[in-house]
Order: structure tokens, then C-alpha cells, then sequence
């Protein structure tokens, strides 16, 4: 397998350089396992693979961001396994594309979309196949600026009750997390705290299943949140547990 370093913290080789291996691999008729292998180091820990997502956004909203692999010989050498070094529970909101905001190509991230980015039956056996078969260092909650499912679960119980049944429900997986928000006059300061509230709400979810929590307690993973703003198109992290309290 080609090694980018020996670090255990090695970074995704350059897309352009990853190019040019895999085209001369397929010009001197490397078997699609051949191809596979070509695949970078690893990321081997939670450390590393936060500071891979916060490098990756830096150029997202630096503007220099690009390393997405779309062509035939990247998809190529994904076709014998993935190995994502996190999963990532994110709001289906369209504005908010995982892979570009982290700036990572294919087989990287693990996404699993779905709105307000709550913690539901069939989200957690995604994260659950994620933690015991994909092996990832890594599981963020990211919410997001202007939250429209979070915002929902601010409104009055009369004007939720107007809302499709199972949408109904899923609201009220977040309304736990915003019932007891700080008086907080200002529109925009207030939907980021709730937003933010919800995230550590899903993350104190997701840390108290058997399987999230067993491998987080023999230090496979770390579950941490995140908070994506639309607008610069910054990730914040929430890593320590000061910033992960309820």
C-alpha cells in the first residue's frame, strides 16, 4: 500500500498526486485490488481525524477547498471497501453539504442526513454498522445556522399540531433540547442556542446507547458536536466535555 508518511495522523494524499497514481496503475493494468490499495494512510485516532475535518474546512471557507475525487479512477479505488475515518449525523438541509463543508473525496465520511439531525431508530443502527464494521475514530452531530427543524420545535403546540403526524414526531425529538433555553432577545443569538442546545442534546443521546458508549469507554471513537455557519461556511467544534454539557 502506498504511505503518505509514517505518521499516524497522515492527511489524504494531494487529489491531483492521487490522480496520477491511479492513472498509471490502470495504464499498466493493475487489478481493481491493486487500485484499492493505492488507497492513503489511514487516519488512525479521534485526534487526528478532528484536525483532518478542521483542516478541511479552513479551506472550505477560505475558498480554497477542491479535493473532492469524482472521476473513474477515484471511484475505482473505492470498489473493494470504504474506510471513512468518522461518521457524521448531519440536518438534511441543503445547504449544508457535508463533504464539501469538510472538503474531503469519496470514501472519507460516513453521513448519515436526516432533518435536525436528531438521533432516530434507523440513524442509530447506521451509527451503530458505522462504529462495529467501518471502523471510524470519529461520530460529530452537526447542526447548522437557521435551522428550520429546530426552529419548528420552538413553536406553539397549536401550530405543531398542524403539521404532518410523522413530522410531528420527529420535531419532538428535539423539543427536549429547547424547552429551557435562556431568555435571549436577540432572533439570531437565540436560534444558534438552539441549535447548539440540540446538538448536545443528540450527542447525550448518541453517548448513552450500549454500542456508542462501549466503544467511546475503550477509546475507539469520540462523539463530539459541531455547528455549521452558512454564511462564513465555518465549522465550530465542540470537543471537550465543558462544551458538550447539558
Amino acid at each position: 500500500m502506498l504511505h503518505v508518511s509514517d505518521r499516524p495522523d497522515s492527511l489524504p494524499l494531494d487529489a491531483a498526486d492521487m490522480r496520477r497514481r491511479l492513472l498509471d496503475a490502470i495504464r499498466r493494468g493493475a487489478s481493481m485490488e491493486d487500485i484499492a490499495n493505492l488507497q492513503p494512510t489511514r487516519i488512525q485516532n479521534a485526534e487526528a481525524a478532528i484536525q483532518a475535518l478542521k483542516d478541511g474546512n479552513a479551506r472550505f471557507f477560505s475558498g480554497q477547498g477542491g479535493r473532492a475525487d469524482v472521476g473513474a479512477n477515484e471511484r475505482r479505488a473505492q470498489i473493494m471497501e470504504q474506510t471513512p475515518f468518522a461518521a457524521v449525523l448531519a440536518c438534511s438541509d441543503s445547504r449544508v453539504p457535508v463533504e464539501l463543508v469538510f472538503d474531503v473525496g469519496l470514501g472519507n465520511l460516513f453521513v448519515v442526513r436526516v432533518a435536525g439531525n436528531v438521533v432516530g431508530e434507523s440513524g442509530l443502527g447506521t451509527l451503530e454498522y458505522a462504529t462495529e464494521h467501518l471502523d471510524v475514530h470519529l461520530i460529530v452531530v452537526m447542526g447548522h445556522e437557521g435551522c428550520g427543524a429546530v426552529a419548528a420545535a420552538l413553536m406553539p403546540e397549536d401550530a405543531l399540531a398542524r403539521e404532518p403526524e410523522n413530522l410531528q414526531r420527529l420535531i419532538r425529538r428535539i423539543q427536549p433540547s429547547v424547552v429551557e433555553l435562556p431568555r435571549i432577545r436577540d432572533k439570531k443569538a437565540r436560534m444558534r442556542e438552539a441549535v447548539l442546545s440540540n446538538v448536545r442534546h443528540q450527542v447525550h443521546l448518541l453517548r448513552q446507547q450500549p454500542v456508542i458508549r462501549a466503544a467511546e469507554e475503550r477509546g475507539q471513537i469520540r462523539v463530539i458536536g459541531a455547528f455549521y455557519e452558512i454564511g462564513s461556511g465555518a465549522v465550530d467544534f465542540l470537543t471537550e466535555e465543558e462544551d458538550l454539557r447539558l
